[in-house]
Order: C-alpha cells, then structure tokens, then sequence
C-alpha cells in the first residue's frame, strides 16, 4: 500500500506545476523590460493589470487594466481586448503561450494588422 500513497503524493504535488504551464496567470516582464503585467481571472475570462513601469513618467499607468475579458480559444490561447497605454486605445486581443513566455497582440481590421509584445514569466 506504501507504493501506491507515494504514488499518488507524488501526483498531486506535480499536477499544480503542470497545470501552471498552460497557464497565462502570473506576474510577466515585457521584453523590453519596460514593464510588468499581471494576468490573473476575472470573472469567466482573464484579465492584466500593470503592476509596474521602469519610466518614472508612466507611473500613472500602474494598475491599468490592459488585457480584459481574455476568453480560452484553445491550448494557450485567448482572445479578447488589449488596451495600448502607449495610444491610448483598444485593439482585439490575443494572447498565445510559447513555452515560458507570452506572446500579446492588439490588432485592427479583422486581425490584418497586428503589433505583438513578447513577455516572460517572472511568477
């Protein structure tokens, strides 16, 4: 019975780190490493929020939510709206998880033309 109760410790304990993987929640870096969102539910759906700002002059854009009503579309997937801090407007959304990094885009005109940011997972 000893084998089977290690087993199953084991299972359980490696199920939250897998499913961590295939999730968008968390606290991620832009590339340029000129911020930090974190994504995290809200509602049915996911959400970003600034949590942070390298230039002193975008301060005021920390707790601004970014990304919202981020619906699965797939396996590391989600579509929805983007908020651009930079123009001040709103774009479709889409989120695509590549390994250990997120790849964000806004898009206009159907998804014709897209500008994406690549973020890395810091939590």
């Amino acid at each position: 019975m000893r084998p089977f109760l290690t087993l199953f410790a084991l299972l359980v304990f490696a199920l939250p780190a897998a499913s961590a993987e295939t999730s968008a929640v968390g606290v991620w870096l832009r590339e340029n490493g000129a911020s930090q969102v974190r994504i995290a539910p809200c509602g049915d759906a996911l959400c970003g929020y600034v949590t942070w700002v390298q230039d002193p002059e975008s301060a005021g854009d920390i707790g601004l939510k970014v990304f919202y009503d981020m619906k699965p579309a797939g396996p590391g997937k989600w579509d929805g709206a983007a908020y651009n801090p930079e123009d001040r407007k709103t774009y479709t959304g889409k989120m695509l998880l590549e390994g250990k990094d997120l790849k964000t885009s806004g898009c206009v005109f159907g998804g014709l033309i897209c500008k994406s940011v690549t973020w890395t997972r810091l939590k």
